[in-house]
């Protein structure tokens, strides 16, 4: 029996709505294959950004050559392949409007990543690490959002926001751990090349509307004068999902 047809659409409504029609596996294949965004898919550190990531295709097909560059050149222990697959993971981002694709695109990126995590782990005759899939789920929490791509903003109509993970030590062929500082940008930031102070927190927006004359106003300035400026502290990939944080 043959292989079943690839499905490019959920719904003849959803095309209607939202134009949601996938890209077939064989195009997206092709398209990753072109001279230069091929060498790029291969590079360690290059940053893609998928701006209606559906359900991850593109995604995963990045991660996929990602992880095997990864296991070609810095698998020498299972401590290395690790750190440069979490750093791997940690460069790919997407953003998706509708609430079910986001959920599986990230659902998607962590299947491929576990995939490849456990058959070097076997390679190794080790155990995978929980501090390893979790850090995994936390990169890729942060790196997917759903949202508006034209509006910049989440469904809550709060700013998209994104993790930048700077690494800080100097990456050799030698190396076995990466310490990385996790910095929040807003897409407006990015788009507006705004320099955030590493480490920061993404800012939320201010509030612009008209307090009700009933509001309690000085409860709401006390709480706010109580919160105070946060940064993320610097970690090893592979303890990112601690989320570790301290007061400015």
């Amino acid at each position: 029996m043959g292989q079943e047809p690839e499905k490019l659409i959920k719904s003849k409504l959803r095309v209607q709505k939202h134009g949601e029609v996938f890209t077939p596996s064989w195009m997206v294949e092709k398209m990753l294959g072109v001279a230069g965004v091929k060498e790029a898919c291969e590079n360690l550190t290059s940053t893609f950004l998928e701006p209606a990531a559906g359900d991850g295709n593109f995604l995963k097909a990045i991660l996929e050559r990602k992880l095997k560059m990864v296991a070609s050149k810095y698998a020498n222990t299972m401590l290395q392949y690790e750190n440069y697959s979490l750093l791997a993971l940690s460069t790919i981002y997407g953003i998706e409007l509708l609430e079910d694709n986001a959920q599986a695109a990230v659902m998607n990126l962590f299947q491929v990543f576990m995939e490849h995590y456990f058959e070097i782990a076997t390679k190794f005759n080790s155990e995978p690490r929980h501090q390893v899939l979790s850090s995994a789920r936390t990169i890729i929490a942060a790196n997917i959002a759903q949202g508006n791509f034209l509006t910049r903003e989440a469904p809550d109509g709060k700013p998209i926001v994104f993790s930048e993970w700077k690494v800080t030590n100097r990456l050799r062929p030698e190396t076995q751990t990466i310490k990385v500082i996790r910095t929040e940008y807003t897409l407006d930031d990015i788009f507006s090349k705004t320099g955030n102070p590493v480490g920061s927190l993404a800012k939320a927006p201010k509030i612009t509307e008209q307090l009700d004359l009933f509001d309690d106003f000085e409860a709401i300035t006390d709480s706010e004068a109580e919160a105070p400026a946060m940064h993320y502290l610097l970690v090893k990939i592979t303890d990112v999902y601690l989320e570790e944080t301290e007061n400015d």
